[in-house]
């Protein structure tokens, strides 16, 4: 029997898990807080050079807030499960030409499938994180619901379109509800808890200095040959030095010159060509995606007007979104989207209700 005053809270080392495990502990919660072990890099000390969220300084962050907060704490290796699931789709997207969004997949696989069965196994009803966001029930859609966040600027329902209805059952987001991240540092700074001044983390945990094209190198089996950069046309323009290094939009870092911007349009994995052209080169109105999924309704079966957006960073824009066979949909927008990119999702509302998304084709 699980209890549903009982939460395990994912403990990353950081300010937000700390002030969520903080603001449920007062709230009558008996929290339990796990740290999720999820990476390793070969290279010793690596991870502590760059103070990665699997770093031991994080661990022991994490370990000292909830000595803090006087609840249990537990690390927990998923590493096994984080490689199959997340890791080598990420080398595999990056091979075919295509820039991954790996956090959307450790929510999915992880965070919110993972750590939930961990939670039900220790009997807790819920599992929470520090992330912004606000868990509902719409009993007109009879459904569980995800909206954004009240701080805006921190919202992060983008990378939370994947979950299922189970999943947002059984999970807690205690910060979507704060105006703003400094009150939930100042909750941290008066409750004395050492993370409360941390900077936030910001890069993806397992390529800890940024170089994605470094890692996928040292990592596949696969060897990444060079090849042609290339206009709409097919002329050939200059060497590149392998897919890995290009996604779409990018301007800078293309190692040749040609005397007016270019900017990279398309990438061909088949033929081993980046294809470049000019800024408006770059905007597309419509798009198909993969792994649709909706949260608002059981499947979508017609037309359906909305807002998306094409990356974690962008701005929502009005669009259409169709059905097609399969878990797949086509996106129609009414005003073309800058660097709409395979491998990346796109991600759909309804003002501030978060209605799902998929990975961009």
């Amino acid at each position: 029997m699980l209890d549903k005053k009982k939460v395990v809270v994912g403990m990353s080392g950081g300010v937000d898990s700390a002030v969520a495990a903080y603001v449920l502990k007062e709230q009558g919660y008996e929290v339990i807080g796990i740290t999720m072990k999820l990476w390793e890099e070969d290279e010793e000390n690596y991870a502590e050079d760059y103070g990665g969220c699997c770093s031991l300084s994080s661990v022991e962050d994490a370990r000292l807030v909830c000595e803090k907060l006087d609840i249990p704490f537990y690390v927990i290796n998923y590493n096994e499960r984080f490689i199959e699931t997340v890791v080598d789709n990420f080398i595999d997207e990056y091979l075919n030409g295509h820039t991954p969004s790996p956090c959307i997949r450790c929510n999915k696989y992880i965070k919110f499938d993972e750590l939930l069965k961990t939670a039900h196994g220790l009997g807790a009803y819920y599992v929470a994180t520090g992330h912004y966001g606000i868990i509902g029930y719409n009993e007109d859609l009879d459904r569980y619901t995800i909206s954004k966040s009240k701080e805006l600027r921190k919202d992060q329902t983008y990378m939370m379109y994947s979950l299922s209805q189970d999943q947002i059952k059984h999970t807690l987001m205690p910060l979507g509800v704060f105006e703003s991240k400094e009150e939930v540092r100042q909750i941290a700074e008066r409750e004395d808890l050492i993370v409360a001044r941390k900077n936030d983390s910001q890069e993806i945990c397992f390529v800890i200095d940024d170089d994605y094209a470094r890692f996928v190198k040292e990592h596949s089996k696969k060897k990444i040959p060079k090849g042609k950069f290339v206009d709409l046309e097919g002329n050939v323009l200059g060497d590149h030095k392998g897919i890995i290094h290009y996604t779409i939009g990018q301007r800078k870092g293309l190692g040749v010159t040609f005397g007016k911007p270019m900017y990279v349009v398309e990438i061909r994995p088949k033929t081993n060509e980046v294809v470049l052209g000019d800024n408006d080169d770059v905007f597309k109105t419509e798009l198909t995606a993969k792994e649709f999924n909706i949260i608002t309704k059981k499947e979508l079966t017609e037309p359906l007007q909305c807002d998306g957006k094409v990356r974690y960073s962008s701005k929502t824009a009005p669009c259409t979104i169709y059905p097609l066979e399969g878990d797949r949909i086509k996106a129609v927008f009414d005003q073309p989207q800058r660097a709409v990119t395979p491998g990346q999702s796109v991600v759909f509302y309804d003002g501030d209700l978060l209605l799902g998304g998929g990975v961009i084709e």
